[in-house]
Order: C-alpha cells, then sequence, then structure tokens
C-alpha cells in the first residue's frame, strides 16, 4: 500500500497516510476538522543504486551500450560450437540445434 502526503490548506497540518489504491482521497483535517485537506505530490522515497538490472539494463548511459556487446558475443558463439556436420546434413543451411 503507498503512504500519501497530505496536508491542511486552513492549518498547515500535514500527515504521512498509508492508504489503500482503490481507497477514497482524505478531505477533513484532523486538527482542526476543516474540509481543506488534501493529497500533495511528493517525489519518490527511494534510489535505485548498485550494479544490478537497474545500472546495467535501464540507466542509460556506457552501461547499457555494453550490454548489447556481450548478448552478440555470446551469439556469435553458439554457431561456432554447433557441430559443422549438422549444416552439411540438412542442405537448407541452417546450422546448430533448430535444425529440422
Amino acid at each position: 500500500m503507498p503512504i500519501y502526503a497530505y496536508r491542511c490548506a486552513e492549518c498547515g497540518h500535514a500527515k504521512d497516510v498509508l492508504q489503500k489504491l482503490s481507497d477514497a482521497p482524505l478531505t477533513t483535517c484532523p486538527a482542526c476538522h476543516a474540509e481543506a485537506f488534501s493529497k500533495q505530490i511528493t517525489a519518490a522515497g527511494f534510489q535505485l543504486k548498485g550494479s544490478g538490472w537497474y545500472a546495467t539494463d535501464f540507466k542509460g548511459g556506457a552501461a547499457s551500450t555494453s550490454a548489447p556487446a556481450v548478448a552478440s558475443s555470446a551469439a556469435d558463439a553458439a554457431p561456432a560450437a554447433a557441430p559443422a556436420a549438422s549444416a552439411a546434413a540438412c542442405g537448407t543451411g541452417c546450422a546448430g540445434s533448430s535444425c529440422h
């Protein structure tokens, strides 16, 4: 469940409230009981750090350009590891375990 920040426009009372997404927004201030309690727009309360999937796949920059190079070098190694006899036996030019 997300935590929403609320602030009263009348008295300035602020409160963080744990609510379900389906819950109706609060409107009554718990301090002054005015109908001026509203949600505030806030930034996310976490940062993604380290060398995990975020840094290699979605962060951008130099790390994202090196990821495809690793994938392509692995793809280049697969046909070299396949036996040459299977391509010759087929006659259609396909190679590796995906040959019909």
